[in-house]
């Protein structure tokens, strides 16, 4: 074995025997991003190419560069000083400064605990966050959590103070497992009913420099949200991230069938045979629809819908276009100018 071979086992051994070690709960959070980073964000680093820089927003800009004026240039960019010394227009670059926090608005309230396929609302949450925080750390940047479950906002542990590192991706992931699982802080005590307002208002008061807050919830809630959301998304550059599941869209023919609100716990018998039933939850459904699609856009707040039958992947990459769209003005070629599921 080569002398590199060798450094690379012991590297091996030594990052197992460190797993090994972990707590169960950091053990299968630290597995857990270890396939994410081989599957999700190596597939993203190939598509983005350059283009992060549309997922975080600095909060200044510094001269990088001067280049003559092409087409598509914003004209409020003219240097006129070296476009009359030289002749020919030329435009300044500017960098943005990177020197920033992410905030992860986390609802895991029991709504978000559902999912009519393969996976959960509550774990399409962890693995976009998973990613998101992981990508947005290896930048440089810092990424804090506030979270709020089945008991609202607790007064302490629904908390993460924003930090660097896959350390602290790791813990995020944690802290997500845990109040999912209904042992967490944000989970203490069942029942009621969603009141998304408290964990914008909470993040007001607790996010103080500008940054960029990724809103992650299935907006199921008591009416009052949509104020401080237009409040926060004047202070900070924000999206929300709408978890749905198609079986809220449209029922299928199913026969009699029992459904219990996850929020209050009320149940009751369905008959999804009946066509004019499933023909009326269809059309409340489309109208609570346009009704929150409208209520995000007088927010003022860039959206990502992801579905539990979505690639987390491909939906990031069309966001990641159409953000650059609106930025630029010019499409983005590839997935990102196809299909649905974001909205900037």
């Amino acid at each position: 074995m080569t002398m590199l071979g060798l450094l690379r086992s012991r590297a091996r051994a030594a990052e197992q025997q460190k797993v090994a070690l972990l707590p169960e709960p950091a053990g299968q959070a630290d597995a857990m991003l270890r396939r994410l980073e081989w599957t999700t964000l190596r597939r993203l680093d190939g598509l983005l190419q350059g283009d992060y820089r549309t997922l975080m927003r600095g909060t200044g800009l510094d001269l990088a560069d001067l280049r003559e004026y092409q087409v598509h240039d914003d004209v409020r960019h003219i240097d006129w000083n070296v476009t009359a010394r030289m002749q020919q227009p030329h435009v300044r670059v500017f960098t943005e400064d990177r020197e920033m926090a992410a905030w992860f608005l986390l609802d895991l309230s029991p709504s978000v605990d559902f999912g009519s396929g393969r996976q959960r609302k509550s774990e399409v949450l962890l693995q976009f966050v998973a990613v998101l925080s992981r990508l947005i750390s290896r930048h440089g940047n810092r990424v804090g959590a506030l979270l709020y479950g089945a008991a609202g906002l607790s007064r302490s542990g629904s908390l993460l103070p924003a930090r660097g590192g896959r350390n602290q991706v790791l813990r995020l992931m944690q802290l997500i497992g845990r109040a999912a699982a209904g042992s967490g802080p944000a989970a203490d005590s069942p029942g009621g009913t969603t009141r998304l307002d408290e964990l914008l208002r909470s993040a007001l008061l607790t996010v103080r420099q500008r940054s960029t807050v990724f809103v992650v919830s299935d907006f199921i809630s008591e009416p009052g949200w949509e104020k401080p959301l237009g409040e926060l998304a004047r202070r900070h550059d924000v999206v929300a991230v709408r978890l749905l599941d198609p079986l809220e869209l449209e029922l299928p023919d199913l026969g009699l069938v029992p459904i219990r609100d996850a929020e209050t716990g009320e149940q009751l018998m369905v008959d999804t045979h009946d066509p004019a039933f499933r023909q009326r939850f269809a059309r409340i459904a489309a109208q609570r629809e346009a009704q929150l699609r409208e209520a995000l856009a007088r927010a003022g707040v860039d959206t990502l819908e992801l579905s539990t039958g979505d690639d987390l992947a491909d939906a990031l990459w069309r966001f990641v276009g159409l953000r650059r769209q609106r930025q630029t003005g010019r499409p983005m070629a590839g997935p990102a100018a196809q299909g649905q599921g974001a909205r900037a």
